[in-house]
């Protein structure tokens, strides 16, 4: 049996459970914190990637790729605690940033590797878009895959959360 949203959308019983008014606004402001501190992750990945351009011999992808391992440990380390605010096993979780950044790391790299040698782009316009790509999918990859389940389980100011899962 179809029931019809306000929205004038139909629903199944499924589809209908009730919603938390305030989710949206939380989800929102996960997401603004994400940016913020993938902000500050960019900051430093464009600063070693820049340092590296600048006083190194080492090629455009080369720089990328070393600026993009410090920033993933800088992001990583305060999203979770802060974003996401998860009591997920870290290894399990890193683990699960390191299978992203399996395949994100060499398409994007050889992605600014090719925008910069045969597209001719300069390598400021190819390092950007692709921190602007990766700063979307990781939003989505660790909001879903790597800290979905455990969203909101570690302690923070006193206050008792739920009790993390086992697994991530």
């Amino acid at each position: 049996m179809h029931k019809t949203s306000e929205q004038g959308i139909s629903e199944t019983p499924e589809q209908s459970v009730t919603k938390d008014p305030g989710q949206g606004r939380k989800e929102a402001l996960r997401a603004v914190k994400f940016a913020l501190f993938s902000a500050s992750a960019g900051a430093i990945e464009a600063g070693t990637i820049f340092l590296l351009e600048t006083f190194t011999a080492l090629p455009s992808w080369a720089c990328y790729l070393v600026g993009l391992v410090l920033s993933v440990l800088w992001n990583f380390t305060l999203n979770r605690k802060f974003t996401f605010q998860s009591a997920a096993n870290v290894p399990v979780a890193m683990l699960k940033v390191a299978a992203y950044y399996a395949v994100f790391a060499p398409l994007s790299t050889w992605g600014v590797k090719m925008l910069t040698t045969k597209c001719g782009w300069p390598p400021a316009l190819a390092d950007g878009l692709a921190m602007g790509t990766n700063l979307v999918t990781e939003f989505l990859y660790q909001r879903f895959v790597v800290f979905g389940k455990s969203i909101d389980t570690a302690k923070t100011g006193g206050e008792k959360n739920a009790e993390p899962e086992e697994e991530v």
